[in-house]
């Protein structure tokens, strides 16, 4: 494996790393309404468990409400049901053509407890990078024992790895503090 494919494909696999970390982090409730934190709810309809985007269409007007319009208002009961026993904590009230969901203020407890999650998140991304990192390093050695690459080749890819490996660490790194500090502002 050439070194241009080593770093490209260390490149493209951190990148999907810091993905994943950034949608993990839009579940995280701040003190604002956010659509985010109902994207991962699942509503039992028709016989199986739908995504609720698939079902409606979810915004927040006001920063401290989100509004679920149902496409087929039949799904309404389903969506209220859904809402109620998952466990984001929210009491959901419905006109019969919309649900609405009051986002109550977070305690300073919560908010400690979110930071918590948002570190161990961070971290879990961190160690997806690094991950990486070591799979590319070994390719590395593979080419050099197998004599496809020379010793300073090698040594080279593993800088450059190192290099993106820092790039990306420090992008959740920001990421993270960013949305710490939504959740700590709230």
């Amino acid at each position: 494996m050439p070194v241009d494919v080593i770093l490209l494909d260390a490149e493209e696999r951190m990148e999907k790393a810091v993905d994943v970390f950034r949608h993990s982090l839009t579940g995280i409730r701040t003190g604002r309404a956010n659509p985010g934190l109902v994207d991962s709810l699942r509503v039992e309809v028709y016989g199986s468990p739908t995504p609720i985007k698939a079902l409606a269409s979810v915004g927040a007007p006001e920063p401290n409400q989100i509004v679920v319009r149902p496409f087929d208002p039949g799904t309404i009961k389903d969506i209220e049901k859904a809402l109620q026993a998952s466990d984001l904590g929210f009491n959901p009230q419905s006109d019969g053509r919309v649900i609405r969901i009051t986002v109550p203020a977070l305690s300073t407890d919560v908010r400690r407890k979110m930071t918590a999650r948002i570190k161990e998140l961070a971290e879990e991304g961190k160690v997806a990078i690094r991950n990486v990192r070591r799979d590319a390093n070994k390719a590395a050695d593979s080419e050099k024992t197998a004599g496809t690459m020379t010793e300073d080749d090698c040594d080279s890819t593993k800088e450059e790895v190192q290099e993106l490996t820092k790039t990306y660490e420090s992008k959740v790194g920001d990421l993270a503090r960013v949305k710490e500090a939504e959740v700590m502002e709230g």
